[in-house]
């Protein structure tokens, strides 16, 4: 074999080297990718089953939640303390479906329209403290999230799983 002949064949195995390489690197970013999400996923179903969760979802439904922050600042701190934990949740959960760590089908079917109708209940009160604060920031992927759910509520409701046919 001459130079050139080894010289190409060099060269095309350095090239395939790093064709190969590239497919597995792409493979691994994405294999990594959907990890991550299972993750997520998983982790907040987790959080959708605790104890502390139930409380939460008990205390939004019975809780009368004054419209000013003024009124809500005369409430006892353990109610304050467990709006702002709910409050929290759902930011963060909307935070999670914003940046696609979580499928917005999740919170769909684990919370559906419990996130807009609280977001209702509690969007005086918030929008009031935006002002007052300052804070136009308060929980707005709580409200980005309600929004979102109440859209695809109205614009493609999903049939009950126990009611497809299988």
């Amino acid at each position: 074999m001459n130079k050139d002949t080894i010289e190409l064949i060099a060269n095309l195995a350095l090239a395939l080297s790093f064709v190969v390489g590239l497919i597995f690197g792409v493979a691994q970013v994405k294999t990594a990718a959907r990890d991550r999400k299972e993750r997520f996923t998983l982790e907040t179903l987790r959080n959708f089953q605790t104890h502390e969760f139930a409380e939460l979802m008990q205390f939004v439904v019975s809780y009368d939640v004054p419209p000013r922050q003024e009124d809500w600042r005369k409430l006892p701190v353990a109610d304050q303390v467990k709006f702002i934990q709910f409050t929290q949740e759902m930011e963060s959960l909307g935070i999670l479906v914003a940046e696609k760590f979580v499928n917005i089908d999740l919170v769909d079917k684990t919370l559906g329209s419990f996130v807009s109708t609280s977001w209702d209940k509690f969007s005086t009160v918030i929008q009031d403290i935006r002002v007052t604060q300052p804070d136009p920031f308060l929980c707005e992927y709580f409200q980005w999230l309600a929004e979102q759910v109440n859209k695809r509520m109205q614009q493609n409701p999903r049939k009950p799983f126990n009611e497809k046919g299988r």
